[in-house]
């Protein structure tokens, strides 16, 4: 927190207001063009950037991060809209944030350290590449027959004029001064530049009016039954995760680039309340954006100030100001959202990609791949997915035995490597029961057994020995082994060795 009266905390307040004024002038045409997207009211995209905004930064688990309507979301939304009207979309988005809250509540916010480096790697290339796409739109005006068509010469010359001279007082501004976020003294100047000069170019006010007045509580107009339910429950459900991905996702790679940490539980909590307060107040719900998070993160945001002025700062918009933000040109906003695509993208990955493993440098790949086709938390599924398949075969591979015959002519098969659904097939080759001896010791000092495949085979092998007339042993498994076979009951028919002196270690101990 900042101690007041000090002058690093008055300029860190400076900084933390000019950096939430400059994310507030960048949300707007995102909101806009989400809600077009999404088949609503451009308000409704507006009022949902500004709820979700305040309340994530006031609730959240990660200061500094900025969130509102995404695009993620706004495609989920789209056949809810049009198949039953935006009603049904209010109340899906306050289901949406009830799961949410669950989710925290549940602690389900720690699983997001299960997502690979190279799925993170991906989902931040490929974001960088839609937010790069995105923008493309804007290069494009309605033609007579009222499809899109791209801007004749002279008017993409403008704007590719206005967004590089944007695009140049962002980067060589900071090195100057820090006093005032580069980003919006770009806006500010492109904008001035462009009335002063009477520049015919497109602006916000191009894309919407949005002018609107103070949100206001709406319980959704539907039935209250089993029917309602059955509609939205699947597209909340598929929000819900949606938002959760994006938003957990956006959380590490802040944490990355500023060297702090979120908390993940409480960022799950602090989105569900924000879509359940913003399905009641006539807005369409969202999470986390990276390109937002970014823009502050860069301008000096780092804490929850910064998202709260962001939000504040965009209702002001809508009420009283809705005129000076429609002058904005859009080539402003699109120069500062290149510098976000820039800034984003992982150039790195470009130089290490041939010097990482083929099955990162493909999940990597297919990642960035599967979130500019489909969606986020498709591409982050899917990764998460082959990443593991990936480890599960490596993993597979690695299982043998070391055979030998102790003092009292029991065989003794040492077995390295764990024994697991991927490992069964391999591990049940090892072994010839007809061929040895009537009493066989199986190690598993060097080896855990890790689920019910691993049991189902164990067993499979006692009943060849026992077929075969001989005794198998189980000898120094670990507690949670132990604990398995213990579990599996009857299943299993073997003889477990018991060995007072060997101690296994596991994470409880130092």
């Amino acid at each position: 927190m900042f101690e007041l009266g000090s002058k690093k905390s008055r300029a860190g307040i400076k900084d933390e207001i000019l950096s939430g004024l400059t994310v507030a002038l960048a949300l707007v045409p995102e909101a806009v063009a989400f809600a077009f997207v999404a088949g609503v009211d451009p308000l409704v995209g507006l009022y949902a950037a500004f709820m979700v905004g305040l309340l994530a930064a006031i609730f959240g688990g990660r200061p500094g991060m900025i969130s509102g309507a995404t695009g993620a979301m706004a495609v989920v939304m789209v056949s809810l809209v049009a198949d039953h009207g935006v009603e049904y979309l209010f109340a899906a988005v306050v289901l949406t944030g009830i799961i949410q809250i669950g989710a925290g509540l549940l602690r389900l916010g720690k699983y997001i350290r299960i997502v690979p480096y190279p799925v993170m790697l991906g989902f931040v290339n490929g974001l960088a590449i839609v937010i790069f796409l995105a923008q493309l739109q804007h290069f494009q005006v309605f033609s007579s027959s009222g499809g899109k068509e791209w801007m004749s010469a002279s008017s993409l010359w403008i704007l590719f004029g206005l967004i590089a001279l944007t695009m140049a007082i962002t980067h060589f501004l900071p090195k100057l001064t820090k006093a005032f976020p580069s980003s919006l003294a770009a806006i500010i100047i492109v904008s001035l530049l462009v009335i002063w000069l009477n520049i015919d170019t497109n602006t916000v006010g191009d894309l919407a009016s949005i002018e609107g007045g103070f949100p206001s509580f709406h319980i959704p107009l539907v039935p209250f039954n089993w029917e309602t339910l059955v509609i939205i429950l699947p597209y909340a459900i598929i929000l819900a995760a949606v938002g959760l991905i994006e938003s957990l996702l956006t959380m590490s790679l802040i944490d990355e680039v500023t060297n702090t940490r979120g908390r993940g539980n409480r960022e799950c909590i602090g989105q569900g309340i924000a879509n359940t307060t913003t399905g009641f107040f006539g807005g369409m719900g969202g999470c986390a954006m990276i390109g937002q998070s970014m823009i502050n993160v860069n301008s000096g945001g780092r804490q929850r100030l910064s998202g709260i002025s962001a939000a504040l700062f965009l209702l002001v918009f809508i009420l009283f100001a809705s005129k000076l933000i429609e002058a904005i040109p859009m080539g402003a906003l699109i120069g500062v959202m290149f510098i976000v695509v820039i800034g984003t993208f992982e150039w790195s990955s470009l130089r290490i990609i041939r010097k990482i493993p083929r099955t990162d440098a493909f999940v990597l790949i297919l990642v960035s791949a599967v979130t500019v086709m489909t969606d986020l938390a498709i591409a982050v599924v899917v990764g998460v997915i082959v990443s593991a398949l990936a480890f599960a075969w490596e993993h597979a591979r690695r299982i043998n035995v070391k055979g030998y015959d102790d003092e009292n002519g029991v065989r003794v098969y040492e077995l390295n490597g764990p024994l697991f659904f991927g490992s069964v097939k391999s591990f049940m080759e090892l072994f010839d029961p007809e061929a040895d001896p009537d009493e066989v010791i199986l190690e598993f000092q060097n080896s855990r057994v890790a689920d019910h495949s691993a049991i189902e085979a164990i067993d499979s092998l006692a009943e060849k020995y026992i077929k075969a007339g001989k005794i198998l042993h189980l000898r120094h498994l670990s507690p949670e082994c132990r604990q398995l076979l213990k579990n599996a009951g009857d299943l299993v028919e073997v003889n477990v060795l018991e060995d007072p002196r060997y101690h296994v270690a596991d994470d409880q101990l130092a």
